[in-house]
């Protein structure tokens, strides 16, 4: 176990001397979609998860090493998120584990962004300034395939290779003798990886976790170059309840804190709770440090078992600012 330790010291200590090593000035990114949390539960306590033990199919869009203590042969996560701006998230992961885990995880994972309907237009001279030239619907959508594996019972590890697009919808770029336009796709694609570590230190429920999501090469966009929102967390949760002479089984409160290295913005601390009653109903809340808009969050979950049948459903609350309120909506079933 010592060596899974070391292991844990020299990956921190090598991205700390990367990050320290890197230019202060922030980068810009493209295709931010993915940045966005998409499971209720995780963000009612601020997504502050890279280190909680999640065990179901969800953990692909955060630590994807937290998949591989899944219990049961199938989980299966789907849900709605509600966006600023009339954007629509709909998400959803199926994790495998097949001979009881014994050859890790499988999971396969699935992100939709609708973006609404716009109005397209051309410069005209005319009494308006512009002639409508159609609607047209901008889209994005990552399709993931995930693996994880529990290496002992204190040390884990999990990535995911995924395929990411955005399509912004076609352009008038020119018009023909005939009098038709000439339009073009604005679309672009790529690979990207993710990749988790999970740790139970063995004091009491104290876990550490570490992840990098949305590793890619540089991609082009006509002339500007970006990349995605490559993001780096450490993170540490525990049952503070464990300090405490109480009965486990029926009351829990998971305090967890990360620390996120994001490319396009300052360092940001997670802090989050989630207080559960018999196992079944959950109570979270969190805040984010800085954050321009939402900088706190809060829900509830219910729970429940039926004959080799788990059930769960989760609602997080999001205040955004001058923007309307954000509702996520998760639905958790596993057998």
């Amino acid at each position: 176990m010592r060596n899974y330790t070391i292991i844990i010291v020299l990956i921190i200590s090598f991205i700390s001397l990367k990050l320290n090593a890197q230019d202060k000035k922030l980068a810009q990114t493209g295709m931010k979609f993915l940045s966005v949390s998409t499971d209720a539960r995780t963000t009612g306590f601020s997504e502050a998860v890279t280190a909680v033990d999640l065990s179901t199919a969800s953990a692909m869009f955060y630590n994807p090493s937290t998949m591989a203590s899944i219990e049961n042969f199938t989980s299966l996560t789907v849900g709605n998120v509600g966006w600023i701006a009339d954007i629509n998230y709909i998400h959803g992961a199926i994790a495998f584990a097949p001979f009881e885990g014994d050859y890790g995880v499988f999971g396969l994972s699935f992100l939709s962004v609708d973006y609404g309907e716009f109005q397209g237009t051309v410069v005209a001279n005319n009494d308006q300034g512009f002639i409508d030239v159609g609607n047209y619907s901008p889209k994005a959508y990552s399709i993931g395939l995930g693996y994880a594996k529990e290496l002992s019972e204190k040390f884990a590890v999990g990535g995911n290779i995924k395929y990411v697009k955005q399509d912004l919808g076609s352009s008038v770029i020119d018009q023909a003798e005939d009098g038709n336009y000439i339009s073009e796709d604005n679309s672009l694609g790529a690979m990207a990886f993710d990749f988790g570590i999970f740790y139970r230190t063995g004091f009491k429920s104290l876990n550490f976790g570490m992840s990098v999501r949305n590793f890619s090469t540089e991609l082009k966009y006509k002339e500007e170059s970006f990349q995605l929102p490559l993001t780096f967390r450490i993170g540490l949760s525990m049952n503070a309840l464990d300090l405490l002479d109480v009965d486990k089984n029926t009351h829990s409160l998971v305090v967890s804190v990360d620390a996120s290295h994001p490319r396009d913005y300052s360092e940001q601390i997670f802090v989050g709770g989630e207080y559960t009653f018999v196992n079944t109903f959950s109570i979270r809340a969190g805040f984010v440090s800085p954050s321009d808009e939402q900088d706190f969050t809060a829900g509830f979950g219910i729970k429940r078992g039926f004959v080799g049948m788990n059930l769960g459903i989760d609602y997080a609350y999001q205040p955004f600012g001058i923007f309307d309120d954000v509702h996520r909506f998760s639905f958790n079933f596993s057998f």
